[in-house]
């Protein structure tokens, strides 16, 4: 006991008011890397420990292209993947979903989502309590800005990858927004040129690359998912799907409809590609009418109080000669 009495005597030496805090805090950062070990321990797959055997029976020399064929690309992070995924299938639908709305399409974005999170967090963490120390050792501080310097980095840290995947998100979303209506004119060229659909797609993604390019890339997908063999109604309605756009929604729909009812393709373009027309000039419209309320409050700021000085200063130096005459 004479020595946990010593041992906390020289911590409040050093902490002062903050030291069960401190202890607290070191209790509770041991608990966690005491149980992490067992965590991020994912259990052997039945299948690898059969490949593994089958490897070390194979003695016979293999070439280049079949270590290449044979052999998978390792991840480094695939060991912590209990921990770095969800493990709920809607989780992970929803997770990979986003990943592919953000243009991250590599089958480990998920992973390596959660790890960057994970990461930065506690970087974030242990930056902010190194510079909360470093403050507490030059003066005293108050228990609110070291909870505030110590958390902030951290939480800062750990939204981060999320702000910026969101941030991709809608980047790409407004990109293929201005580049659709031109996409549905050229869609419209080519096939009453005599194009299929298919055709006029990988067309579109070919031209549209330069000006649109999330928008080519993702109509190249549709058109190599075709070229692969599924089914043209599941490819448009998946297409619909990882892009998450009103307008494209509706477009799919008018193309799985025609497509069921046997009408034309090229009527039902023309109709949607002037809408879609239509629908440009009336964003562009709206944001040429938001323009003068956003300026209000800088024209507030920057040009109403020197406007002012300039108008009463001269009156109000008058004033104040008169006065003191």
């Amino acid at each position: 006991m004479a020595l946990f009495q010593n041992i906390y005597t020289l911590i409040y030496a050093q902490f002062g008011a903050l030291t069960p805090l401190m202890l607290l805090g070191g209790a509770g950062l041991l608990m966690v890397m005491a149980v992490l070990p067992f965590l991020l321990i994912k259990p052997a797959e039945p299948f690898d420990k059969v490949k593994s055997q089958r490897v070390g029976r194979d003695s016979r020399p293999q070439t280049g292209e079949s270590l290449l064929r044979r052999e998978e690309k390792t991840d480094k992070l695939q060991k912590f993947a209990s921990f770095l995924e969800p493990q709920d299938d809607g989780g992970m639908d929803q997770a990979r979903m986003r990943m592919l709305r953000a243009g991250y399409r590599n089958k480990n974005a998920v992973r390596l989502f959660h790890f960057a999170q994970l990461a930065f967090g506690i970087g974030g963490l242990v930056l902010g309590s190194a510079y909360a120390l470093m403050m507490s050792l030059q003066q005293e501080l108050s228990l609110q800005f070291m909870i505030i310097s110590t958390m902030g980095p951290g939480a800062a840290g750990y939204f981060l990858p999320q702000y910026m995947v969101l941030r991709r998100i809608q980047s790409r979303k407004t990109g293929i927004i201005e580049g659709f209506p031109d996409a549905l004119d050229l869609m419209l060229v080519c096939i009453e040129a005599g194009q299929s659909l298919d055709q006029s797609i990988l067309r579109i993604a070919k031209e549209a690359r330069g000006a649109y390019p999330y928008l080519a890339e993702e109509l190249d997908i549709v058109s190599q998912e075709v070229k692969a063999g599924k089914e043209r109604t599941a490819v448009l309605k998946d297409f619909a799907a990882r892009i998450d756009i009103p307008d494209i929604t509706a477009f799919v729909t008018t193309l799985v409809q025609s497509a069921t009812f046997g009408t034309s393709i090229a009527d039902a373009l023309r109709m949607y590609s002037a809408e879609m027309r239509d629908k440009r000039v009336m964003r562009a419209e709206e944001a040429a009418n938001k323009l003068p309320t956003k300026m209000t409050m800088g024209t507030m700021l920057f040009t109403l109080p020197p406007l002012m000085v300039i108008l009463i200063g001269p009156s109000l130096f008058g004033i104040s000669n008169m006065m003191g005459g």
